[in-house]
């Protein structure tokens, strides 16, 4: 019995020491984009917003969206409320900006989807680009997007999103696993092999939407807006998705301050994976729910036998060094080093984050959003 399950720890672990490599190889592969010195703009651009109950963020995203260095002539600015109960319109309709529009979702529609359609069926730019209401960017994010689309002219762009102004280990923590999770982002896309995004930061062809008829099919998941959406697009167009390397074109958000907050976040995330179709992303994403599950049931045997003591700690261990090199590398890409001055707690919370979220959004599915109960 411990020999079957000794080759099944050293087994599990070669998989995950695996995923990392090709992980770091293939982000390594990716070339940084700069705009180029005679780049002259023509894309017609339309900004989406999605905005709930956003208050206290929406003046700072809008102050860095209207502060872009894109022409205007050919940007417009589409803010959608979903039934905000705070003082979210109010602070939009502050903004006098002739290219800022408000709408409204109607009574029977709610959430992020329906938001960004409702968009898009007013929209009258070529190139749909999405955040959200929490985030702010760099003057020149939209140069970075839009001069990378008229290089090469792909159907979807990917882009960096990141975490700053940290109160709290427990949020550098998520900064650093979110740095990750832009590391897969990168590295999937270059290899073909996976399919992941975030709304915060995604670009696509108004064409290409239409061609996959948007969000049909998936609309009647809460979550999606992006990642799905990515793999309808990436299922009629396999070689039309790209990602945007240059951390100059980030939108920065702020991590969650507790861990109710955090965890709702990720069970959100997670409630959306039984609806991917590409098996290598599923198969990554199982295998390494199953290595951090190991490790909790390494942890729960110990007292019947100290063999699984081993195993645990052989595990961490590895895990550890490859985390190390994994993050270390996108530190310095957003150029924040000394973030890794947490990686030693986060190794210590990452690991059962993993088992809990991966359990509860595949399981449970249900959570707060927005002053929401979602399921």
């Amino acid at each position: 019995m411990f020999t079957i399950y000794s080759i099944f720890s050293i087994a599990l672990t070669l998989c995950y020491l695996f995923i990392i490599l090709i992980y770091i190889f293939y982000w390594n592969l990716l070339e940084q984009w700069d705009i180029p010195s005679n780049n002259s703009f023509q894309t017609k651009v339309s900004l989406i917003i999605a905005a709930r109950n956003e208050a206290d963020n929406i003046k700072a995203c809008l102050e860095a969206v209207l502060a872009q260095t894109y022409p205007t002539a050919l940007l417009e600015i589409l803010v959608v409320n979903d039934h905000s109960e705070d003082e979210t319109v109010t602070i939009v309709n502050s903004f006098p900006e002739k290219h800022l529009h408000l709408l409204h979702l109607p009574e029977d529609k709610t959430g992020k989807k329906q938001a960004i359609q409702l968009a898009i069926n007013q929209a009258t730019g070529t190139l749909i680009v999405t955040t959200d209401a929490d985030c702010v960017m760099e003057k020149d994010w939209l140069k970075y997007i839009v001069s990378y689309y008229e290089a090469y002219q792909p159907k979807l762009i990917a882009a960096p999103v990141s975490f700053h102004q940290e109160n709290s280990i427990f949020e550098r923590f998520q900064t650093l696993d979110f740095m990750g999770m832009m590391a897969v982002s990168g590295a999937g896309i270059k290899g073909r092999f996976m399919n992941m995004s975030n709304g915060a930061n995604l670009t696509y062809e108004r064409a290409a939407f239409d061609a996959v008829r948007g969000f049909e099919g998936i609309d009647h998941l809460a979550s999606g807006d992006d990642m799905l959406l990515m793999q309808k697009i990436a299922k009629k167009y396999p070689k039309g998705l790209a990602y945007l390397k240059n951390r100059q074109a980030q939108t920065l958000t702020q991590a969650k301050p507790s861990v109710k907050t955090f965890l709702q976040q990720r069970i959100r995330w997670a409630s959306k994976s039984s609806a991917y179709t590409n098996w290598q992303t599923l198969a990554i994403l199982v295998l390494v729910w199953v290595f951090c599950l190991s490790m909790l049931v390494d942890l729960l045997l110990i007292p019947y036998d100290y063999l699984f003591l081993f195993w645990f700690l052989f595990k961490f261990i590895v895990k550890g060094f490859a985390d190390f090199f994994f993050l270390g590398m996108m530190t310095l890409f957003f150029d924040r080093p000394q973030l890794m001055r947490a990686f030693i707690p986060s190794l210590f919370l990452h690991w059962w984050y993993i088992v809990v979220v991966g359990f509860l959004g595949n399981f449970k599915k249900s959570y707060q959003w927005k002053g929401r109960n979602v399921r």
